[in-house]
C-alpha cells in the first residue's frame, strides 16, 4: 500500500482469560506469529454479520495459507455468550477452521479500540496494523493489500511460509448435528434442518428413529434428489397449505441460511429445488424485493432464518435475519417482494415498512392469524397485525435477562424460535436462557415452561407437548405444554462499555480508503452513503438522515443516554476500465453512548483504512 504518512502502530498482545481454541494445547502469542500475515477477526456468536464474514473469509485461509493466520477473537454481547463451553459449540457449529482467543471480558476487543462487531484487523508479519475493516464485504480488499504487501516482506525477509497453528478438534459423531428448526408432518413423523450436518432428516414419533434423510450432508448449493441434493446450514421449514402443494410442484419449504435461498422438497420422493435467491447475500445497492419483478431466483437474499406460511397475508413470510426485514414469497406466482422494515437494526414499531427489526429468527401465527416474531439481537417478542408491527416483550439491542411476570417487565435472552400454541398464547425458545418461555397475549404475562434445556432453537406442538429442538444438545425433546419453571429474575445490558460523549455538536467521521488497485465506483452517482439515527430519537437533535458525505455533523442533547445507530455503505471498483469488478463495503454500527461533560466531541469509525 502506498505510504499514508501515519505512525506504524504496534499490535498488542493477545488476552483472554477464556483462553485458546482450536490450536491443540498450545497457547499462541503474536511474538510466536510473527513473519505471518495475521487477520484478527472480532465475532460474536449471536451476530449475523460475523458469520457472513466467516464465510467471506474461507478462500482467503484457502488461498493464503501459508503466509496469513487467521484468528478469531471471540468478543461476546449476551451473558451466554461469555460461557466458554458455549463458545467450543458455537466454533463447532459454524465451521470455524482458525484459532479462536475466547476473551469474555472484552479485553483484547479494547486494546484494540474496536466499536463494532464484525471488525477485522490486519496485522503485518513485523507485528504492526496494517489495516482494519468493520463490517462486511471486504474480502476482496484484503487479497489487494496482501498481494501488494506479501512482495514486500518478501523483498525484506520479513515473511515466513509454512503451517499456521490450527490444530482442529477431535469430531464428535451424532446423528443429529446443532439441529436448528422442525415441523410436524401429516403421516405423525417430524421433519428437522440438520443444521451442522447440512441436511434435513426426518424422525419418527420416538424422536430419534431416522426414516431418512434428505442431503449428502456436505455443504454446497445442489438441486436433486435426497442423495444428490446439498445445503448448507439450513434453519426454518414452514408446511404448504394442501390446496397449494399441487400447483407449486413441492410440500415444504426450507430457508437455506448459509446459501441465501430457498428450497423446495417434494415430500414423496424428496426432491430438491431451489426457488428463490441466486445463491450470493444480497447487499446494499443489489436489487431487492422491491426493485425486481419475475423470477425470484434473480433476487439476491440474506440468511433467511425461518419462514411461514400466513394466512393474514396468504403468501409465505421470511424472517430475512441478515438485513432485518420480513420479506414475502408468493409459490403461486412466484414472485418476492419485501414485506417489512428498512434494514436498519433495532426495535422501532409502527408501520410495517417503517419498523425496525433486529435479526428475527423465529416466526408462527396464531389461531387469530397474528404473526409473531422473535427477534433475537433484542431479545423481543413482536407481533404483525393490522399492517402494523409492535413489540410484546424488549426493550432495545443491549438489553435482556430472564425474568417472568409483565411482559413489560419481563426479559428474554436472544430467543431463535416461536411456536403458537393452542390457547392462543406462544411458546419462546429463550435460546440463550437455555429455556422455554410461555407469552400469554390475554394476560400480558409471561411464564416460564422449562429450563435446564440446552439452546433450545425451535419447536413444534404434539398433542399435550411440546416437541423442543435443543440444538447445542443435537436432540429433539418432549415437554408437557402444562409444565411449569421459575425464571431466574436476572436482568443484564451488554458488556461492551458505552462511549462517552459530549453534549453539544459531535463530528462523524466514517474512514473509507479504498483498497489498493480500486477506486470509488462514481459511475452512477455517489459511491457513498451515510445513515444516522438514535434510539432514544431525542439522544439527536440534530444530523440524523441519510446522506452521501461520510462526514456529518451531530447534534447531542444533554442527558440523553441511548444507542447511536450509523449505518455506512462504500462502493468501489478496480482501476481498470468499463468491466472493471465492483464492491460494496458496508457497515452498520449500533453503539451505545453516554453523554457527559467532557466527552468525546468527535466519533471515528473505520469502515476501511
Amino acid at each position: 500500500m502506498a505510504s499514508t504518512g501515519r505512525a506504524r502502530v504496534r499490535a498488542p498482545e493477545l488476552v483472554g482469560r477464556g483462553g485458546w481454541l482450536n490450536t491443540g494445547d498450545n497457547t499462541p502469542t503474536l511474538a510466536e506469529l510473527r513473519g505471518r500475515f495475521v487477520l484478527l477477526d472480532f465475532w460474536t456468536f449471536c451476530c449475523i454479520n460475523c458469520l457472513h464474514v466467516l464465510d467471506e473469509l474461507r478462500p482467503l485461509e484457502e488461498r493464503y495459507g501459508d503466509v496469513l493466520t487467521v484468528v478469531g477473537v471471540h468478543s461476546p454481547k449476551f451473558v451466554h455468550e461469555a460461557e466458554h463451553e458455549a463458545v467450543v459449540a458455537a466454533v463447532e457449529r459454524y465451521g470455524v477452521h482458525h484459532p479462536v482467543l475466547d476473551d469474555p471480558e472484552l479485553t483484547t476487543w479494547q486494546n484494540y479500540a474496536v466499536r463494532a462487531w464484525p471488525t477485522l484487523t490486519l496485522v503485518d508479519p513485523e507485528g504492526y496494523i496494517a489495516a482494519q475493516f468493520s463490517g462486511e464485504g471486504h474480502a476482496h480488499a484484503l487479497m489487494a493489500i496482501l498481494d501488494e504487501l506479501i512482495p514486500v516482506h518478501e523483498a525484506k525477509g520479513t515473511l515466513r511460509r509454512g503451517d499456521g497453528p490450527y490444530v482442529p478438534p477431535e469430531p464428535v459423531p451424532t446423528t443429529l448435528r446443532f439441529p436448528g428448526k422442525v415441523v410436524a408432518l401429516p403421516g405423525g413423523t417430524f421433519l428437522v434442518s440438520d443444521t451442522g450436518n447440512h441436511s434435513l432428516v426426518e424422525l419418527a414419533d420416538d424422536l430419534e428413529t431416522v426414516v431418512r434423510r434428505i442431503g449428502t450432508g456436505e455443504r454446497g448449493l445442489v438441486d436433486g434428489g435426497p442423495r444428490d441434493a446439498r445445503f448448507s446450514e439450513p434453519q426454518g421449514m414452514t408446511l404448504l397449505p394442501s390446496e397449494l402443494r399441487p400447483h407449486a410442484g413441492y410440500d415444504i419449504i426450507v430457508a437455506d441460511t448459509v446459501n441465501h435461498v430457498l428450497r423446495g422438497v417434494r415430500l414423496a420422493d424428496g426432491q430438491v429445488t431451489t426457488i428463490a435467491g441466486t445463491g450470493t447475500p444480497w447487499m446494499q445497492g443489489d436489487p431487492n424485493g422491491d426493485d425486481v419483478s419475475g423470477d425470484p431466483r434473480a433476487v439476491p437474499m440474506s440468511s433467511p432464518w425461518d419462514i411461514i406460511w400466513s394466512p393474514a397475508h396468504t403468501t409465505v413470510v421470511v424472517a430475512m435475519a441478515g438485513i432485518h426485514q420480513l420479506w414475502a414469497f408468493d409459490p403461486k406466482e412466484p414472485s418476492i417482494q419485501v414485506l417489512a422494515g428498512t434494514t436498519n437494526e433495532g426495535l422501532v414499531d409502527g408501520k410495517l415498512r417503517d419498523a425496525w427489526f433486529a435479526q428475527t429468527s423465529g416466526l408462527t401465527v396464531t389461531p387469530d392469524r397474528t404473526l409473531w416474531l422473535a427477534d433475537s439481537e433484542t431479545s423481543a417478542l413482536r407481533a404483525v397485525r393490522d399492517g402494523m408491527v409492535e413489540s410484546a416483550v424488549g426493550t432495545g439491542l443491549f438489553d435482556f435477562g430472564f425474568r417472568d411476570g409483565p411482559a413489560g417487565q419481563a426479559l428474554l435472552q436472544h430467543p431463535l424460535g416461536v411456536t403458537a400454541l393452542p390457547d392462543g398464547s406462544v411458546a419462546v425458545s429463550d435460546t440463550y436462557n437455555n429455556a422455554v418461555r410461555r407469552y400469554d397475549p390475554a394476560s400480558g404475562e409471561v411464564s416460564t415452561l422449562a429450563t435446564g434445556l440446552r439452546e433450545p432453537s425451535g419447536a413444534v406442538v404434539d398433542g399435550e407437548f411440546l416437541v423442543v429442538v435443543e440444538s447445542a444438545a443435537h436432540r429433539l425433546t418432549r415437554i408437557p405444554l402444562g409444565a411449569a419453571a421459575t425464571a431466574s429474575g436476572s436482568a443484564h445490558r451488554t458488556q461492551r462499555p458505552a462511549l462517552d460523549v459530549a453534549p453539544g455538536e459531535v463530528e462523524l467521521v466514517v474512514v473509507f480508503d479504498p483498497p489498493p488497485g480500486q477506486k470509488l465506483d462514481e459511475r452512477y452517482g455517489p459511491a457513498t452513503r451515510l445513515t444516522v439515527s438514535s434510539t432514544p430519537a431525542p439522544l439527536l437533535t440534530g444530523g440524523e438522515g441519510r446522506d452521501t458525505a461520510l462526514t456529518r455533523r451531530l447534534t447531542v442533547a444533554p442527558g440523553a443516554d441511548g444507542v447511536l445507530h450509523v449505518a455506512a455503505m462504500a462502493a468501489s471498483c478496480d482501476d481498470g476500465g468499463e468491466n472493471a469488478a465492483c464492491h460494496i463495503h458496508q457497515q452498520d454500527w449500533g453503539i451505545p453512548v453516554r453523554v457527559a461533560d467532557g466527552g468525546t466531541s468527535r466519533i471515528e469509525l473505520v469502515l476501511s483504512g
